[in-house]
């Protein structure tokens, strides 16, 4: 198959409360692919991504739905109009209602129960707005290539020699940042992005959750996963990660209304001690904390680094002037 003839279908999640930056929610046709911000900050910021991956892709699907993670009732926020750009590449889908199996939470469950509760009914949410892309599938051929990844999370697709993934599955190495886009937390790598060709692809949300590395041929538990696999490759230096690339008031508003915001309301942060974290460069979140430990905040925090603008991506820099107030100078 020619270069001319490959589709490149990107996803990514724009609902409201992700972990992240500004706008969610994506999918591409026809050759190239893309990511956004989360479109309640995506007002306030100008969104580069479109412009930094623009010329990956071909259509974008935007897929909001009405309700947050925690399930709150939600306002629209996507405007085509302010997308003026890229308004004939944008295809939108509207989440409608909650998904199926939501778990009753009782004022009266253990603790413990309703954090795991609100954990699972949160992980429904986030994994219905993931499979709604297939919905936007229909005209993708089995050779065409989908990339997921959330909003905030912009692959370095330089990486990528689109012609040669055939049935590899590409997860994308990524440096992480937080409140600046040259605010660098280096305690950990985020394996992001992932791109597969659509005969490939079971699900969005299978995607997401492939384990970030090779699993040896001789692993006989690959042949019954559908984590493991021989076949992964890992983009090193496989571009950003900006997460709460926020004002401390949507941040505050995002962390009651994520997937994990049930860690966030036992913590008892409060918008003063947000403004604080930015000010001294304090990352409060522990990602190194085993996922089932409740309390992953804490009252000291890791220092992020400033990093150099050469290691950003080159749209940034040339257009320092229109996002200067989000970096740390």
């Amino acid at each position: 198959m020619g270069k001319s003839d490959l589709k490149i279908l990107a996803i990514i999640p724009a609902r409201g409360g992700s972990k992240s930056v500004p706008r969610k929610n994506i999918r591409e046709l026809n050759g190239k692919p893309l990511i956004a911000y989360t479109i309640e900050a995506a007002k306030k910021i100008k969104c580069p991504t479109l412009n930094i991956l623009g010329e990956y892709v071909d259509k974008f699907i935007v897929i909001e739905a009405k309700h947050t993670h925690s399930g709150n009732d939600k306002k629209l926020n996507f405007e085509i109009n302010n997308f003026k750009k890229f308004k004939n590449k944008i295809i939108y889908k509207v989440i409608e209602n909650q998904p199926k199996g939501i778990i009753e939470i009782n004022k009266d469950d253990d603790p413990g129960i309703q954090s795991a509760k609100k954990r699972m009914n949160s992980l429904k949410r986030i994994e219905l707005s993931y499979d709604t892309a297939l919905d936007c599938l229909i005209e993708a051929n089995p050779e065409d290539l989908f990339i997921f990844n959330d909003s905030d999370e912009i692959p370095n697709l330089e990486k990528v020699n689109f012609d040669q993934i055939n049935n590899k599955i590409l997860i994308f190495k990524q440096k992480m940042f937080y409140y600046k886009f040259n605010l660098y937390y280096d305690l950990i790598p985020w394996f992001g992005t992932r791109i597969c060709a659509i005969k490939r692809l079971i699900t969005p949300t299978w995607l997401r959750y492939v384990k970030a590395k090779k699993y040896p041929l001789w692993r006989l538990d690959i042949v019954f996963s559908k984590t493991r696999y021989n076949s992964v490759k890992i983009i090193e230096n496989g571009g950003w990660h900006f997460s709460n690339l926020k004002t401390p008031e949507d941040i505050e508003k995002k962390m009651l209304n994520f997937g994990h915001h049930n860690e966030f309301e036992v913590s008892n942060i409060s918008l003063e001690k947000i403004k604080e974290m930015i000010r001294e460069k304090k990352v409060n979140y522990d990602h190194l904390a085993d996922k089932n430990q409740l309390q992953k905040y804490k009252k000291e925090g890791y220092e992020l680094k400033k990093i150099d603008f050469s290691e950003l991506p080159s749209y940034l820099i040339k257009n320092f002037e229109t996002y200067k107030k989000w970096f740390d100078n």
